[in-house]
């Protein structure tokens, strides 16, 4: 049966948009959504120390006591009403970083109603008094709409604003904005400067736009050697779409020699993080036996979890495996199933998949 297989090409530019907009952030010690170190004061006394002059009214340890207490670290639990309840003395005294921080709760829904009103003012109050974090954080609900209408040109303008101070994440999205070209310009010279502002400050998801860029000669000449070193960086911070990259250079051999093994171990360290297109190709691996001995019932699963996450090329597979009774019974009402989910999303070669069949009468 002539039936085709999907590319597998098509799989990198996914991880690269999958990797581009970071999360809002709060300004918190050790924050795990983003590697951003422009925070409002340090833990540098102990919770205890930080209690006592919390209680006394400083505003600064009203925020540093609110913000364990959000995260429940540092000798705290987490709790989201003594949380506010701090983290409102500091902001009603102007301490910028509380007011963002209150404004997060209010935005993220944590302990309180999600109200997205109530987000806004409060980064706003922020805002005015200059504090980087509210300005990203404003820019992001502008570009996504969150409460507002969607606005591509005060999203920039925020971020434009927090980038100017150096604040790594805004530099990461105002990147992606002239990537994409988003409510602005297309523009790849602009986009990898800002990604490599963002890199050098060890802010990982630019750190693998900024590895893609090289990879696909994006901003300037194609340089694989620097693709590679950045989706390192990446990757040791545990960036998954970093990974993924990585496991897809050594498997292609993009500037690299080619090495199973090796794109195997990276494809591995993505998919245990839910990534759909390493489970993907690493299903692909185990499917052909490349690198490791071939294994239909690992593939099927490994196609299984990446196609419940609507990946395509796995749900392509999928199909494959179930018309051609590979590790499977034969079954064409599923194939027809899974080369439709394909298709849906707009996989030309599912779509021929499922007209072959059609003219062989495997399927109405």
């Amino acid at each position: 049966m002539p039936f085709f297989t999907p590319r597998k090409l098509t799989k990198l530019c996914a991880a690269l948009l999958a990797g581009m907009l970071a999360l809002p952030v709060v300004a918190a010690p050790n924050m795990t959504i983003t590697t951003s170190n422009s925070i409002s004061g340090q833990l540098q006394n102990s919770f205890a120390t930080d209690l006592k002059l919390a209680q006394q009214g400083d505003a600064t340890a009203q925020n540093q006591v609110g913000m364990r207490y959000l995260h429940g670290i540092d000798g705290s639990v987490k709790d989201y009403v003594q949380a506010k309840m701090w983290l409102e003395k500091a902001a009603a005294q102007g301490d910028d970083a509380a007011q963002n921080n209150l404004g997060y709760m209010y935005q993220q829904g944590w302990g309180v109603k999600q109200d997205y009103a109530k987000a806004k003012a409060l980064f706003e109050q922020a805002v005015a008094q200059g504090y980087d974090v509210a300005q990203y954080n404003l820019g992001y609900m502008y570009e996504q709409g969150w409460g507002v209408k969607q606005d591509y040109a005060k999203a920039k303008a925020y971020y434009e604003q927090a980038a100017a101070q150096g604040y790594d994440a805004a530099q990461n999205n105002l990147g992606y904005m002239y990537f994409e070209g988003g409510g602005v310009k297309q523009d790849y010279t602009k986009a990898k400067a800002l990604f490599e502002k963002a890199a050098t400050q060890g802010h990982k998801a630019a750190q693998n736009n900024l590895g893609y860029m090289y990879q696909q000669g994006l901003g300037g000449k194609r340089n694989y050697a620097q693709a590679k070193i950045w989706y390192e960086k990446a990757a040791v911070q545990g960036h998954a779409d970093a990974q993924y990259n990585l496991g897809d250079m050594y498997e292609q051999g993009f500037g690299v020699k080619q090495d199973y093994a090796k794109a195997k171990a990276y494809y591995e360290q993505a998919a245990a993080q839910g990534h759909a297109d390493a489970q993907s190709s690493l299903g692909y691996m185990y499917r052909k036996g490349w690198g490791v001995k071939q294994d239909y019932a690992k593939a099927k699963a490994l196609f299984e979890q990446a196609a419940a996450q609507g990946n395509a090329v796995a749900q392509h597979n999928l199909g494959l495996m179930y018309v051609k009774g590979l590790g499977v019974k034969p079954d064409y009402a599923k194939a027809k199933s899974f080369f439709e989910q394909a298709a849906a999303q707009g996989d030309t070669v599912a779509q021929e998949n499922l007209n072959y069949m059609r003219q062989e009468g495997l399927i109405r």
